[in-house]
C-alpha cells in the first residue's frame, strides 16, 4: 500500500475511535448528571392571560416541556398529558 494511503487510513481510523471514545464519555458524564440532580416534578401550566402573551407562553411551555423530555427527566406519557394540559390551557 503506498505510504500516503495507509496514512490517511491510520489518520481516519484514529479519528474514528477518538469520536467513538469522545461520544461514549458525553453519555457517561450525562448518565452521571441525570444521577446527581433529581428532576424536578412539572409544573401545572400557569392559568392564561388575555392577549397574545399567552401563546407566546403555550409555546415557551411547550418548549420547556420538550428539553425535559429529551433529557429523560419525563416520560412520554408525562409529557402528552403536560402537553394536553397547555394546550387546553392556550386554546381558552
Amino acid at each position: 500500500m503506498p505510504r500516503m494511503l495507509r496514512r490517511a487510513a491510520v489518520l481516519g481510523a484514529t479519528a474514528h475511535v477518538a469520536s467513538k471514545r469522545g461520544q461514549a464519555r458525553g453519555e457517561a458524564e450525562a448518565e452521571q448528571q441525570q444521577a446527581e440532580a433529581p428532576a424536578p416534578p412539572p409544573e401545572a401550566a400557569p392559568a392564561p392571560d388575555a392577549g397574545g402573551a399567552s401563546s407566546a407562553d403555550g409555546y415557551n411551555e411547550l418548549m420547556r416541556l420538550k428539553q425535559l423530555l429529551d433529557a429523560g427527566a419525563l416520560t412520554q406519557a408525562e409529557y402528552d398529558a403536560q402537553k394536553q394540559l397547555v394546550l387546553s390551557n392556550s386554546a381558552v
